[in-house]
């Protein structure tokens, strides 16, 4: 077997370019769809049958499809079906939002499920506003409860971000590629490119674990 790294690393810091477009995407997605998440899961739980209905229809049809599948269709089919030119970077977000909300509502669903509800028919007998109640009373503690699991959809987020590549995102697989080509060369960049990832990942992981036990403690 022989490697050739003395090739690769002036292509390096190039490769590097890519980190804060990975992270941008996985940060962005993440936030809006925990949003979009805690939305589904709320009209999962109330008492109202057709928003019920659409939630669960809404997961399943993102939970029943590929994620690349929806970039590409995002991509492609909104400047034919809205006459919008979307950019790679607003397709990206919306497809990976769009799916990620849809994994976090059963997290997020579960989560509420597990407090009490007599935590809600004491603060309703209070006055307290349904509203105010799963804000402020039910989803914290539910969000506590399934740290772990949203930890484990920003890990898939962060590497998922890399299907962008495929739309031409200038991610850090997108970038490893590009220098693979141009060198002829695609075990060291893609190696460079996967330890990479594995890094982001172990922070990220240790990070989680860190937020979890000070959690355990407050």
């Amino acid at each position: 077997m022989f490697l050739d790294f003395e090739r690769i690393w002036p292509s390096v810091p190039y490769i590097l370019q890519g980190l804060p477009v990975t992270l941008g995407y996985m940060g962005a997605s993440l936030f809006l769809g925990f949003i979009g998440g805690t939305f589904l899961a709320v009209l999962k739980v109330i008492s109202i049958k057709p928003l019920n209905w659409f939630a669960n229809f809404y997961t399943s049809i993102f939970r029943g499809t590929p994620l690349l599948l929806q970039l590409i269709l995002i991509y492609h089919s909104t400047p034919q079906l809205i006459g919008y030119n979307i950019s790679i970077w607003e397709a990206g977000i919306l497809a990976f939002s769009l799916n990620s909300a849809a994994y976090m509502s059963v997290h997020i669903q579960g989560g509420i499920n597990t407090v009490d509800k007599g935590q809600m028919e004491a603060a309703l007998s209070l006055g307290i506003s349904y509203p105010f109640a799963m804000k402020d009373i039910i989803l914290p503690q539910a969000i506590k409860t399934i740290l772990p699991s949203l930890v484990n959809e920003a890990v898939n987020l962060l590497k998922e971000s890399a299907l962008i590549s495929f739309i031409g995102g200038a991610d850090i697989l997108r970038r490893a590629n590009i220098v693979a080509s141009e060198k002829y060369l695609y075990f060291e960049p893609l190696l460079i490119a996967g330890g990479l990832y594995y890094v982001l990942v172990m922070i990220l992981t240790m990070g989680a674990n860190l937020l979890e036990k000070k959690l355990k403690t407050s």
